[in-house]
């Protein structure tokens, strides 16, 4: 439920670099190439299948009423395969290695079972490991543990592989004699010390890979966690980052060889940055390809675009869905480009919207020009060819076309087709008044 959240969206669909809590677990269980992966469920019913129905590999289990994380495992027995082991993972665990959960389940003993354990300085909150003679004997949750027990700093993450066919029996034991009222999952454990059966443990590489989320101030805290290891895996393969401390990627970053990245960029989706991009301070780049030698100036709003090499974007710039620059294209401040080709050395430097266009090579838009792509009801087409220069406050009312080589005086509005090399003008006269006096402004 998450109830420190305070939030009705379930915890797990909470996102921690820009995907849900329970993606980045799902993620990590299909390394291990599992033969069925289940998700149980309960708050918020549906909410979390639906949010996955895209995916078609996972079996969803609902648990209600909710009594504890023993009763939850107890739901997905049905479905689980009974001549392998299981392993439990947690939705609300984003981070944890796969290279650690195979650790684990080659510490597991053939016919027994492997916990994930974590030391910590402050282990308060979390279920201590006891153990005699350095077995394992029991797992005692916090407000069940004595003072003596709560001193141990060994903690129990709650991630465990076990024989399912054991796992089934030791589930059957289950009670909720504890201070919650709830079946345990961590109970298994003594039922299996007194079989006699061997209980190993292992250890993830760092601390914060099992660490819970339970409240927003815990998922800031691992986001810049993953943050900080995505930063060190960018530099460690050559890019240069102003600063680590502060990027954000909420996808995939592919990045080629001398990328420069300033501080503040936010990368969303899948975005990849060819041979010596860079980019500035402060751009927003969402599922975009950028080519080799092209310059994100600061402040850059990119999404769902192509763009050619030696580019020059920006600063203030905004390229929307459908954008496609090729090389040597110039888009400068508060220019925007929706749907549209832009074919090499091109240029619209300031205060454009280019819309629902196809612009060939070497044109030049003026400032203020716009492409009146919308009537109302329909979106239509702008054809600009190459080498047409069109002058500042310019209007295109599509569906237009302008032939090769035209040029489009300043403040002239284009609703008929212009033939190739014209000069196209229709502004009104000019009118001078000599003599004219400013009014002054009356005293305050």
């Amino acid at each position: 439920m998450g109830k420190r959240m305070h939030s009705d969206l379930p915890k797990v669909l909470h996102r921690l670099a820009g995907r849900p809590l329970l993606a980045h677990v799902l993620a990590t269980a299909r390394r291990l190439k599992p033969q069925r992966i289940v998700v149980v469920y309960g708050h918020g019913g549906r909410a979390l299948p639906d949010a996955f129905a895209a995916i078609p590999d996972i079996a969803w289990v609902e648990q209600k009423p909710q009594l504890g994380t023993g009763h939850a495992v107890l739901q997905a027995l049905p479905m689980l395969e009974q001549t392998v082991p299981t392993l439990v993972l947690y939705g609300d665990v984003p981070l944890i290695e796969s290279s650690t959960l195979e650790r684990l389940l080659a510490a597991r003993p053939e016919v027994g079972l492997a916990i994930l354990t974590v030391k910590l300085e402050d282990p308060f909150g979390y279920g201590r490991v006891v153990r005699e003679n350095d077995s394992i004997v029991r797992i005692v949750e916090e407000k069940d543990a004595s003072a003596k027990e709560r001193q141990i700093t060994e903690t129990n993450t709650g991630i465990l592989v076990a024989q399912t066919t054991a796992l089934q029996r030791w589930l059957g034991k289950l009670s909720t004699r504890n201070s919650q009222g709830e079946y345990y999952l961590t109970d298994i454990i003594a039922f299996a010390a007194r079989e006699g059966v061997a209980i190993a443990s292992a250890q993830p590489q760092n601390a914060w890979e099992s660490a819970g989320i339970n409240s927003k101030s815990q998922l800031a805290a691992l986001e810049r966690q993953l943050q900080t290891r995505i930063a060190r895996e960018l530099m460690d393969s050559g890019v240069t980052l102003s600063d680590p401390s502060r990027i954000d990627v909420r996808g995939e970053l592919r990045c080629g060889r001398d990328v420069a990245i300033d501080i503040g960029c936010i990368f969303t989706g899948d975005v990849v940055l060819g041979d010596g991009v860079s980019v500035g301070a402060h751009c927003v780049i969402r599922d975009a390809s950028i080519q080799t030698r092209t310059v994100i100036e600061p402040f850059s709003h990119i999404e769902g675009a192509r763009i050619g090499a030696n580019c020059r974007i920006g600063p203030y710039a905004r390229l929307r869905p459908g954008a496609h620059l090729g090389e040597s294209v110039h888009i400068g401040n508060f220019v925007e480009v929706k749907n549209s080709e832009i074919a090499d050395e091109s240029k619209a430097n300031h205060l454009a919207y280019v819309g629902d266009s196809s612009v060939g090579a070497r044109v030049n838009i003026g400032a203020g020009t716009i492409t009146c792509n919308y009537d109302g009801a329909a979106k239509h087409r702008t054809v600009i060819e190459d080498d047409v220069h069109i002058g500042s406050d310019t209007q295109l009312v599509a569906p237009v076309r302008i032939g090769a080589g035209a040029t489009i005086g300043a403040g002239t509005t284009i609703w008929k087709d212009v033939e190739p090399g014209t000069l196209v003008v229709n502004r009104k006269s000019q009118d001078a008044r000599g003599g004219w006096e400013r009014p002054e402004k009356p005293e305050k």
